[in-house]
């Protein structure tokens, strides 16, 4: 992993706008700096070639074309090279939105929605079917936008991660798992999150102050050794 990237990433997104679904990158940045145990919560995946690929940029600001096919995958993961794939064909567009004609001034996204295995799911809950969705957007939606269209009712938390997809899961928001006994018998494992609930702050993570003191410390030690020379 490239912990000064990650930390950057993270900064990037903390100092700017952070708008709904830019969950995405803050949770990547997050877990890799804390990388600590796994986390729950929904990864973000696009369609490169008929393959899934994790998505470099969260849903807000991801712009997929007409004809693209994007993903959303909730697991259980420690970081985002670990993360378990939406469980559909990623070369579905055909399939999901050949029954929708293309019309001018709008765009044809399909929408894969995996919410996991029972391993993955909050306790007193159980993962809902695997579904997809063709969204007909304006050309300049977002892959937020597309999921909105197809999905609701969507739940993010005051640091606009995405917490929830059609109600799924009720309560929650990348909640870090203890161990890594809940997440016994999934097939694999996604990224991170930081965030804990709808009422979390709006702050820095603690993974994230872990990753900045870090690179301070490097940062002085950098300096005396300088200045050691020096003298």
């Amino acid at each position: 992993m490239a912990p000064l990237l990650t930390l950057g990433a993270a900064l990037a997104v903390l100092g700017g706008a952070a708008g709904p679904a830019q969950a995405t990158s803050v949770q990547a940045a997050s877990a890799q700096a804390a990388a600590s145990g796994g986390y729950r919560y929904w990864s973000f995946w696009e369609s490169d070639g008929g393959e899934w690929t994790y998505a470099t940029q969260g849903p807000a600001t991801a712009r997929p074309a007409d004809g693209d096919v994007i993903g959303f995958r909730f697991s259980v993961s420690e970081d985002s090279q670990d993360s378990a794939k939406p469980r559909h064909a990623a070369d579905s567009f055909d399939a999901v939105c050949g029954r929708t004609p293309a019309e001018d001034g709008d765009k044809r996204i399909a929408v894969v929605i995996d919410p996991g295995t029972p391993a993955d799911a909050p306790d007193g809950e159980q993962p809902p079917a695997r579904r997809t969705a063709c969204a007909r957007t304006g050309t300049d939606a977002t892959a937020a936008d597309a999921l909105a269209s197809v999905a609701k009712p969507l739940r993010y938390n005051s640091t606009a991660l995405l917490c929830a997809i059609s109600g799924y899961p009720k309560t929650g928001c990348g909640d870090q798992v203890s161990g890594r006994e809940d997440a016994a018998g999934s097939a694999a494992s996604p990224t991170a999150v930081t965030s804990t609930d709808d009422d979390s702050g709006g702050g820095p993570s603690a993974g994230l102050l872990v990753g900045l003191a870090a690179v301070l410390a490097l940062g002085a030690a950098g300096v005396w050794q300088a200045r050691r020379r020096r003298g």
